[in-house]
């Protein structure tokens, strides 16, 4: 009888021992399940990004990422990102020095815009325009059309904008910092800038009235100026009035007599394209109206290339060029 208990005593102890590990497997197989499917967790993995009239969702970072011109392609190798890229296109000059090592990594598709054909031979999965020229019919193609191939697109926002500021430039390195999940990057690349542009303003006169700046693009029969693009604000904080900032559009054409009655003190000679700077200082030097301002008898031209004046990481480095041309004596 005693044997018998014993018995039964070691049987109840094996079938707790059991239910006891199908009870840990459960739990076990619970937790692995909640691991691999969280609804909260995924929801908030996902990234939403409000841009050029469309709303894009983002649930993992581009991986064959392409950029359309200059500014932008520098953002993203600041960033970091050459090796979430399969493509560079349209630049404006010589690529930003510190970049180069990085540049050379990424292919070239295109002088100017690549064909929607060369996007889905590279496999792209995004697109990140400077201008919004990249998302016409005369680009790559709009976002609705890209969308249905499965291609994400973001339109660099401080260059779409009027009068855009230094501010709109760091929404725009935070959005690509967050759609690629590289925020700390992001944050720190806005710091090392802000600290940059501080420094050159340290620097500035104070209680000086501002110099009288015309930015001169081009001109023959009339003169191509900026009025409230970003030109306006990187002459701004340099210490300098553009004497067409009170115009409401980016680029725009002024007659030379309105330039010769609002008589710049120095003039920002843009580099870009077929015409040098030295042709366009000629042409200045030369123009019977033109000739008479302040600004070109006492020589004072400043040069800066397009694609430091454009909504970029080269910011810090555009006023430093006009803060030294404006104040040499303070540089």
């Amino acid at each position: 009888m005693k044997t018998f208990k014993s018995m039964w005593l070691i049987l109840a102890i094996a079938m707790l021992s059991i239910l006891a590990a199908c009870g840990n497997d459960k739990a076990q197989k619970s937790e692995t399940e909640n691991e691999q499917w969280d609804p909260a967790q995924a929801a908030a993995t996902e990234v939403t990004i409000e841009n050029n009239d469309t709303t894009q969702i983002y649930t993992e970072a581009p991986k064959k990422a392409i950029s359309l011109n200059q500014h932008v392609t520098e953002i993203m190798l600041a960033l970091g990102l050459e090796d979430s890229m399969v493509g560079t296109a349209y630049l404006d000059d010589k690529i930003y020095a510190p970049l180069k090592a990085a540049y050379d990594q990424v292919p070239v598709l295109a002088e100017q815009y690549p064909t929607k054909e060369q996007v889905i031979d590279a496999e792209a999965d995004f697109l990140y325009a400077g201008w919004k020229s990249g998302f016409s019919e005369k680009g790559v193609g709009t976002p609705e059309e890209l969308e249905t191939l499965g291609i994400h697109t973001y339109l660099h926002t401080s260059s779409s904008t009027t009068n855009p500021s230094l501010e709109d430039i760091f929404t725009d390195i935070r959005n690509i910092a967050k759609i690629f999940e590289v925020e700390e990057r992001g944050e720190a690349l806005i710091v090392q800038m802000s600290q940059e542009v501080e420094d050159i303003r340290a620097k500035l006169p104070q209680g000086k009235e501002e110099l009288r700046v015309l930015i001169f693009d081009n001109g023959k029969q009339d003169v191509t100026t900026a009025g409230q693009n970003f030109m306006n604000e990187l002459v701004t904080v340099a210490g300098g009035k553009n004497i067409f900032g009170d115009v409401e559009s980016g680029w725009t054409t002024v007659s030379k007599e309105d330039t010769v009655e609002r008589n710049p003190e120095v003039i920002v000679v843009i580099d870009y394209g077929s015409t040098s700077v030295e042709e366009k200082i000629n042409f200045l030097k030369n123009d019977p109206a033109l000739k008479e301002t302040d600004a070109v008898m006492n020589e004072r031209f400043v040069t800066l290339p397009l694609s430091a004046a454009s909504e970029g990481v080269r910011a810090a480095e555009a006023i430093q060029i006009l803060a030294q041309g404006f104040y040499p004596d303070n540089f």
